[in-house]
């Protein structure tokens, strides 16, 4: 393998992005990931396990890593954090009488773990397509709030909220953009 070949392969490694996409079942992780591959979002089912996405993106490979939110694989989340550079958490923006069960995963599996120290922190609040118009700004601000992420993450440059729609498709392109404006 001569010298150019192994430069080029680094400069390709370099654009791979590892993501976990991680939140409470139904939350709609799959159908946002599906919405980033531009593929059918109408026949999803839970994931049992997880799944394993490259999206390419602006120059970019995001490797997402779709693992199931059900209580009985949640244990399991830690043995996917090697080498993972951004968090999607999703949130099922209908369902707010879950969010403090979201809120405390969050800190005790993901924002508090040792090896995830450092990494990028993307809240997706989903659904946001089936909430009033007028009430997606108090949504966002009532999901910081809970979350707490300012006292926990206080850098807010790794860190962001974003409103989003599987379904629909609104909000995907800004996830994607963030994703690949971070500096790794």
């Amino acid at each position: 393998m001569g010298l150019l070949t192994i430069i080029k392969k680094q400069k390709q490694k370099d654009k791979e992005i590892r993501v976990l996409a991680l939140g409470l079942d139904n939350a709609g992780k799959t159908t946002i990931i599906k919405r980033m591959l531009k593929l059918d979002v109408e026949s999803v089912s839970p994931t049992m396990g997880f799944q394993i996405n490259t999206v390419p993106y602006m120059g970019h490979l995001l490797n997402i890593w779709d693992i199931g939110g059900q209580t009985t694989l949640r244990a399991f989340w830690g043995n996917y954090f090697d080498k993972t550079e951004i968090v999607i958490w999703v949130i099922d923006g209908l369902s707010m009488e879950r969010l403090n069960e979201s809120f405390l995963e969050l800190k005790e599996k993901i924002i508090l773990q040792d090896r995830l120290v450092g990494i990028y922190l993307l809240v997706a609040i989903n659904k946001v397509d089936l909430v009033p118009q007028e009430e997606l700004p108090l949504l966002k601000q009532n999901v910081a709030k809970i979350l707490k992420l300012d006292e926990y993450l206080p850098d807010e440059n790794h860190w962001h909220i974003e409103l989003v729609s599987g379904k629909t498709g609104i909000g995907i392109e800004n996830v994607l953009n963030w994703i690949v404006s971070r500096d790794y």
